[in-house]
């Protein structure tokens, strides 16, 4: 069996299916909104990124503007710029040496742009200082902020005038405080933000957070305006470069700043929420799949037990049993309860239905039985009463008295043989079955019904092959001698007829019928099972009458009970046979028996 065969099994079926998919396509559903969400904070964590670095560059821009314009404004430093004298410079930069050991680079200048005095890891060596287009301006009155690339990063630079005078300002020098965007700056960016920065000018990268490896593959995403997606190895990244300035006078290379954030890192922090949301699949599966269990079993054992009932009222023709669904402890079963009092209640109604049939069958079969009775009894009672008198009568003869009695003798025969087929047809038939000679048993059957009166003889048509039955002898003989009684009297019934007819006029009639067997017995054995044919050439049964033959009582013949056919029948099917007859009115009759060739005792 299947386990789309039964209705449990359709059902659970169809539920554990619809728990599996609905918690699948939840688990792909919040999978992807997930994922989504993940890159959609990737991509939120990255701008701020930037964002936040730019911030943090300004602000040092801020602050290195302010301290440079502190020292520029000191009456200490600008007299000492006056003398043109770089030791002297130099011991009154040593007094701001603390405020400014975060700085790479601090440079004065005179005004015209000759170096008095340098700090820092950054300060320039060998290159005169008015070279810079920072200073150049700065000489001019003007603060500038300007980027220069160093081989370990990008210098900021921030560089201010030193000047006497409010409307009309002279120039003195210039001051210029810087800081490096290198390594050691990016890893404290990294160490705040969580990104990989990378430093660069033009196409080269100058400093990074990553292997130098990927310095060609980071070169290529310098230029670019938006978020993309670079691979580094195993890992997958997403990268935003931060544009720093613009390019110095003379040259294309502008600064850029390149943040990278780590898909792949995000990604797998996600592994974690997947195996959790794949075991709660699992779990959420397990547990559909065993409710959907419980639900089609709650629904299918009312059925199951109201199915049982069916198929023993079926099987047995009980109508008093009963289906009891017993009612949960946590729920009550209303269809089933519905179901099962119906079907109650209709085996209730044909129960009852039976009962009456029963009854009026009983009641109408006793009337039939008492008609036929009554007018088979009157007969044979208004002869004895008849031969009684006639004895009564003074002087009677001894042969007028040996025909009284014989009479009388013979009417209470014919009462005895009403009384016992009356009753052989009441009372149930019990069986004793045991290997039998079934052509010995239709010989003996043929004897006996042509010893029952004159008329016509049988003939036997029997295969040797049916012999050997098993069988009930004792009552397929009644069964045979009463059909073969019936069919001489048909033939001998015929015979009269055709007689009277034929009288001078048809004697051909007469000859065809005594030329021919007028009955005869066949057996004839095949596939396990014998049959028994016995036919007779008398008139027929009208057409009306043949749907009716193996009715108890029915009968068209004076003098008969209408039980002969009705004993037959019911021997025949309870040996496990079957009986049927055909008849065409003027042709004759043929009744064939069929019966198993084994029978269990």
């Amino acid at each position: 069996m299947t386990l789309v065969s039964s209705l449990r099994g359709r059902i659970f079926l169809a539920s554990a299916l619809l728990a599996v998919l609905s918690i699948g396509a939840a688990i792909y559903v919040v999978n992807q909104r997930v994922t989504r969400e993940a890159e959609r904070s990737l991509q939120r964590e990255i701008r701020a990124t930037v964002v936040l670095v730019d911030q943090l560059r300004k602000t040092r821009i801020d602050t290195y503007t302010v301290m440079a314009r502190l020292i520029a404004d000191l009456p200490k430093l600008k007299a000492a710029v006056l003398t043109n004298d770089p030791p002297t410079v130099e011991d009154n930069l040593r007094d701001y040496q603390e405020p400014l050991k975060s700085a790479n680079l601090l440079v004065v200048t005179n005004g015209t742009g000759r170096v008095l005095a340098t700090s820092g890891d950054s300060a320039p060596a060998g290159r005169p200082a008015g070279d810079w287009p920072a200073v150049r301006d700065a000489l001019l009155g003007h603060e500038t902020v300007g980027l220069l690339p160093e081989p370990d990063g990008i210098l900021q630079v921030v560089t201010v005038p030193i000047a006497i005078g409010l409307t009309q300002p002279q120039i003195l020098g210039s001051v210029s405080v810087g800081f490096l965007l290198n390594e050691a700056l990016a890893s404290q960016l990294k160490a705040i933000t969580g990104s990989d920065i990378a430093f660069a000018v033009g196409g080269d990268v100058l400093t990074t957070t990553l292997p130098r490896e990927y310095d060609h593959t980071l070169a290529a995403r310098l230029h670019g305006t938006g978020v993309s997606t670079v691979t580094l190895g195993p890992d997958e990244y997403l990268a935003l470069p931060l544009p720093l300035g613009s390019a110095q006078p003379g040259s294309s290379a502008a600064p850029v700043a390149l943040i990278l954030r780590s898909r792949t890192d995000q990604l797998r922090s996600l592994d974690a929420i997947h195996t959790g949301l794949a075991v709660t699949a699992i779990v959420a599966v397990l547990l559909a799949t065993l409710l959907s269990f419980a639900v089609a079993r709650t629904i299918t054992r009312p059925l199951a037990a109201i199915t049982d009932v069916m198929h023993e009222v079926a099987a047995t023709g009980d109508l008093t049993r009963k289906i009891a669904i017993a009612e949960g402890r946590r729920w009550h079963d209303e269809d089933a309860q519905l179901m099962a009092a119906t079907f109650n209640t209709l085996t209730d109604s044909i129960a009852r239905f039976q009962r009456e049939m029963s009854q009026k069958e009983r009641l109408s079969s006793l009337g039939r039985l008492s008609t036929v009775i009554a007018h088979e009894i009157r007969n044979p009672l208004m002869i004895i009463k008849g031969s009684l008198h006639a004895l009564r009568q003074p002087g009677v003869s001894r042969a007028a008295m040996r025909e009284a009695v014989a009479d009388i003798d013979e009417e209470v025969e014919r009462l005895n043989r009403i009384v016992n087929e009356v009753l052989d047809f009441a009372r149930p038939i019990r069986f004793q079955v045991a290997p039998t000679d079934l052509n010995a048993l239709c010989r003996e059957s043929a004897a006996a019904s042509v010893a029952s009166g004159p008329g016509a003889t049988v003939h036997l048509e029997l295969d040797p092959g049916a012999a050997h039955v098993t069988t009930d002898s004792e009552r397929l003989r009644i069964a045979l001698v009463n059909m073969l009684v019936n069919a001489r009297h048909a033939v001998n019934d015929r015979t009269v007829s055709s007689r009277q007819s034929a009288v001078g006029s048809q004697p051909s009639v007469v000859g065809t019928l005594v030329d021919e067997p007028l009955v005869t017995l066949t057996t004839q054995a095949q596939d396990g099972r014998v049959t028994i044919v016995i036919a007779d050439r008398g008139a027929g049964i009208d057409p009306a009458h043949l749907p009716r033959v193996f009715d108890p009582y029915f009968t068209t013949k004076r003098g008969g009970t209408g039980l002969g056919l009705a004993i037959a029948k019911n021997i025949v099917e309870g040996l496990g046979g079957t009986i049927g007859v055909n008849s065409a009115p003027g042709v004759g009759t043929e009744i064939r028996i069929s019966l198993p060739a084994g029978l269990s005792g």
